[in-house]
């Protein structure tokens, strides 16, 4: 039986950039950085209080995979939803570092959420439950 999801691989163009763009304009920490001896990268990177769950910056090493670069989903879906404490310092720490945000931070029934973009296009909403 599935007991929790682990990792969610994001495809990227370049890891390099793309572990700069997490580390230094999200906040998050690298926490595996390995090349196996087929030269295959593993790159994972996580928000600082959550390492049970890793995000894999996954380098797009085919033509299929390189055309799903910032396109992992249609339209304005997220490809994944973070969450804050305080969305509203989260949303101006994004600005000073220059993160294309995709509209202010917005009441819903259930919290406070604003979308923003990776260096490719992937959306993200970032929210705060109410409560």
């Amino acid at each position: 039986m599935i007991q929790r999801i682990t990792h969610i691989a994001i495809l990227v163009r370049d890891q390099d950039e793309a572990l700069a763009f997490y580390t230094q304009k999200l906040g998050f920490e690298k926490n595996h950085d390995a090349v196996l001896p087929n030269g295959f990268r593993w790159l994972v990177v996580s928000p600082p209080d959550q390492k049970e769950t890793g995000v894999v910056l996954m380098k797009a090493d085919t033509p299929e995979a390189l055309a799903r670069v910032g396109k992992q989903t249609g339209g304005d879906i997220s490809l994944m939803v973070m969450s804050s404490s305080d969305v509203r310092a989260t949303y101006q720490a994004f600005l000073k570092q220059n993160v294309k945000i995709l509209g202010e931070p917005m009441e819903n029934s259930w919290g406070l959420a604003f979308q923003f973009q990776d260096l490719y296009g992937n959306k993200f909403d970032v929210f705060q439950p109410k409560g």
